[in-house]
């Protein structure tokens, strides 16, 4: 018997850590490192990582390090170099985008080449699923155990693991019956993840038969459209709308995820619609962030579906991909059902791009 925390516990425990600014210590096979979130730290926490004596480097995404120019030999990364004189000004110049078109030099940035890269990729992987931008110090260890033990740092090892998944395994918690406006037969299922993370919801409309395809709808967390009316994007209509269809049908499932700003986070959406702001298309702010296009995961939709027994869906959307990642595990999807609502004069060039850039189906 053991009641010590699992890998995926330690990584959620790693999140939390990154997010109030404290060190975490990585190990795998080829090593060991320290690692900070740029964009929480502190000043003394630099001074004394710099006080170790060591060759930290900043790590960010090659979408980033296209954007500042910077070699990114890794493929999917760059390790840039820190200056002698580095200061906390200039680490959170690099990771955020929010003054480069006013201070658009901030190198040459030399970037290292050669050598083991996992464990900047999960640094990086990290501090983009605790909703961070995604830059991260990282600064080798010889002997990471003992570090970590001796600073009280939560070291997180994947030496005995091929991969850190960092979608954790959901579970069914509760359900309720919830009258709506759109049909006083709804019930509402709340899916809870292994990690603590944030839970997931589904809106059950009815009494959808399990063996034949359910309406469904995978519908992304909006704060800015679906709670406050946002003209920005087209996510509180369509919300409302797929709910209102599946009350006229008497029968179908919402799927509520809490993936906010397509996967990064409301700050970092609040980001990107400031690079928005700076004349910047929606995909550009979030390369520039240095995120992809769209960094949610779908599987999590598959999942709560499996979990409430069903197997085929009439998939409301306008997007492929997540037909694509239903049919990937396991959903079918007999029938895709367009989903064109809420376009104004906010919004029109934003829809443009979602389906010049993202290849949605408007």
């Amino acid at each position: 018997m053991s009641l010590a925390p699992d890998l995926t516990e330690i990584a959620a425990r790693a999140r939390s850590d990154l997010r109030m600014g404290v060190p975490v210590v990585l190990s795998g096979p080829d090593g060991a490192a320290l690692i900070m979130a740029a964009e929480t730290l502190e000043a003394q926490r630099l001074a004394d990582l710099r006080a170790l004596g060591g060759a930290p480097v900043l790590a960010i995404t090659a979408r980033r390090a296209a954007t500042l120019k910077a070699r990114a030999y890794d493929g999917d990364l760059a390790r840039v170099m820190l200056p002698p004189d580095v200061s906390l000004g200039w680490i959170l110049a690099v990771a955020d985008p929010a003054d480069d078109l006013k201070s658009p030099m901030k190198g040459p940035l030399t970037s290292e080449r050669g050598g083991a890269v996992d464990l900047h990729r999960l640094a990086l992987s990290l501090v983009k699923s605790a909703r961070l931008l995604p830059a991260a110090l990282v600064m080798p260890l010889s002997e990471g155990a003992e570090f970590a033990r001796r600073h009280g740092l939560t070291l997180l090892d994947t030496a005995a693991a091929p991969r850190l998944e960092m979608t954790s395994p959901l579970h069914p918690v509760v359900s309720a019956r919830l009258p709506l406006a759109v049909s006083e037969a709804g019930r509402l299922h709340i899916f809870r993840p292994e990690d603590g993370g944030e839970e997931h919801y589904a809106i059950e409309i009815g009494q959808p038969d399990r063996n034949a395809p359910v309406l469904a709808r995978l519908h992304s967390a909006c704060f800015t459209g679906d709670l406050m009316g946002s003209l920005k994007c087209d996510c509180g209509p369509q919300l409302r709308g797929a709910l209102a269809q599946m009350g006229a049908e008497g029968a179908g499932v919402l799927l509520y995820l809490n993936q906010e700003g397509r996967g990064i986070g409301l700050a970092n959406k609040m980001r990107a619609y400031s690079l928005q702001d700076q004349g910047f298309d929606t995909v550009e702010a979030n390369h520039r962030l240095g995120f992809e296009d769209d960094e949610r995961d779908f599987r999590i939709g598959a999942r709560i579906l499996s979990l409430m027994g069903f197997s085929a869906v009439r998939l409301l959307t306008n997007n492929p991909a997540k037909i694509a990642m239903m049919e990937q595990n396991g959903i079918k999807v007999v029938e895709r059902v367009p989903l064109k609502l809420g376009e104004n004069t906010h919004n029109h060039a934003y829809l443009a791009t979602k389906a010049a850039k993202s290849g949605h189906l408007l």
